[in-house]
C-alpha cells in the first residue's frame, strides 16, 4: 500500500496565524506511526512571492518523508527556486532562465509523481506551458506502463461549479488531455487553489483538489451574504491521503488537523 499526504495554498504571509496553520499540519504528518510514500505541497506556498516568506516556508516544510513542492500563483518562481530548492542542479539552459517553470519528479517504488508548473508568471489563471507538456510526455514515456503516474499541479484544469476559483482555473485543459490519452498509465490528477476538498475527473481520470491549509473556500450555495463571499478563515486546516492499492485502485481520504 502507497500512501501520500497531500498539502495545499499555506500562504505564509508574515503573519502567526498561517505559519501555526502549516506547522499544525507538518506536524500531524510527522507524529503518524507510518512511513508516507511521499508529501506533496501543491502550490501558494508564499502568499506574496517574497524571500522572506520563502524562508519561513523552507523551515516549516520540512519532512521525515519526501517532500515535494510545486509553486502557485501566489508564488514567484524564481524566489521559490531560491528559498526551497536551492541545491537543485538545473539544465543550463533552464539555469539560464529563472522564471523557467519548476517541474519535478519523484520515481518511488511501484510509483511515479510529476510534480507541474501549472503558474503563470504575473496571472492568476494557470496554464501548462508547451515546455511543461514536453517534460510531462518524457518523463510518462520514460515509465514502464504498469506503474502508475500521479501527475500533480496547482490549477485544477476543469470548473468545480465555484465561479471565484474557476475563473482563475487551468486553461488550455484540451492540450494535457490529449497528453493523457497517449498514456494510460497516467492514472490521476491531483491539484489544489481551490481551498476545498473536491473530487471530479479529468480526461477520464479521477481529478482530486487538497483542502486549503490557510482557509477554506466558501461554496456559493453556503453563505451568499456573508461579509466575505469567498473565504471561511474558522474552519480547520485540512488535508488529501491518497492510497494506491495493491490493485492499483486509488482511494482518497480526506482530513482536517485540529491541534
Amino acid at each position: 500500500m502507497i500512501v501520500i499526504a497531500h498539502v495545499s495554498d499555506v500562504h505564509i504571509d508574515g503573519e502567526q496565524r498561517s505559519a501555526d496553520r502549516t506547522r499544525a499540519v507538518l506536524r500531524y504528518l510527522e507524529e503518524l506511526p507510518y512511513d508516507l510514500a511521499a508529501v506533496l505541497v501543491t502550490g501558494d506556498v508564499a502568499d506574496h512571492g517574497a524571500p522572506d516568506e520563502y524562508a519561513v516556508a523552507r523551515e516549516l516544510l520540512t519532512s521525515r518523508h519526501p517532500l515535494l513542492v510545486c509553486p502557485g500563483n501566489h508564488d514567484d518562481r524564481a524566489a521559490f527556486r531560491k528559498g526551497l530548492l536551492p541545491g537543485q542542479t538545473l539544465p543550463e539552459a533552464t539555469a539560464a532562465r529563472p522564471y523557467a517553470p519548476v517541474n519535478q519528479v519523484l520515481r518511488g517504488a511501484g510509483f511515479v509523481i510529476a510534480l507541474c508548473d501549472s503558474s503563470v508568471p504575473g496571472e492568476d489563471q494557470g496554464l501548462l506551458e508547451d515546455e511543461t507538456l514536453a517534460w510531462l510526455d518524457g518523463e510518462l514515456a520514460a515509465t514502464p506502463h504498469e506503474v502508475p503516474v500521479l501527475v500533480a499541479f496547482h490549477h485544477p484544469p476543469v470548473p468545480l461549479h465555484t465561479p471565484y476559483v474557476d475563473g482563475i482555473r487551468q486553461f488550455g485543459e484540451e492540450r494535457l488531455a490529449a497528453l493523457a490519452d497517449r498514456h494510460p498509465h497516467l492514472t490521476a490528477f491531483l491539484a489544489g487553489h481551490a481551498h476545498t476538498a473536491a473530487a471530479t475527473t479529468f480526461a477520464g481520470r479521477p481529478l482530486l483538489v487538497a483542502p486549503g491549509v490557510v482557509s477554506a473556500l466558501r461554496l456559493p450555495w453556503e453563505s451568499p451574504g456573508a461579509e466575505n463571499p469567498h473565504v471561511h478563515l474558522d474552519l480547520p486546516p485540512g488535508l488529501a491521503f491518497h492510497v494506491l492499492g495493491e490493485d492499483g485502485r486509488l482511494t482518497t481520504h480526506y482530513r482536517t488537523v485540529t491541534g
